[in-house]
């Protein structure tokens, strides 16, 4: 668990605290974006394997919210989440 006080920590608890995430592939949200950032370390979600980004991770059930599993680990305790297991 990191401290409060860790830089990637920006508010994210007043959007994302408690939420129901679901651990999947990636799927740009839009198709003007072909891609999308971790809400935490900003690393980048990709279609297809492209050097230093993910193709998995968590989201929320609308596919909004993205984070990486390094920072799923790393936030879990301090953020409460609900996994959908089967999503």
């Amino acid at each position: 668990m990191r401290e409060t006080n860790d830089w990637q920590l920006t508010n994210q608890e007043s959007y994302i605290k408690g939420a129901t995430l679901e651990r999947r592939q990636h799927t740009p949200g839009t198709q003007e974006n072909d891609h999308d950032h971790c809400e935490f370390c900003s690393a980048k979600f990709t279609v297809g394997a492209i050097p230093e980004t993910h193709q998995e991770g968590y989201a929320t059930a609308d596919g909004y919210r993205r984070i990486c599993a390094t920072c799923f680990k790393d936030f879990e305790g301090m953020f409460d989440w609900d996994i959908a297991y089967g999503a």
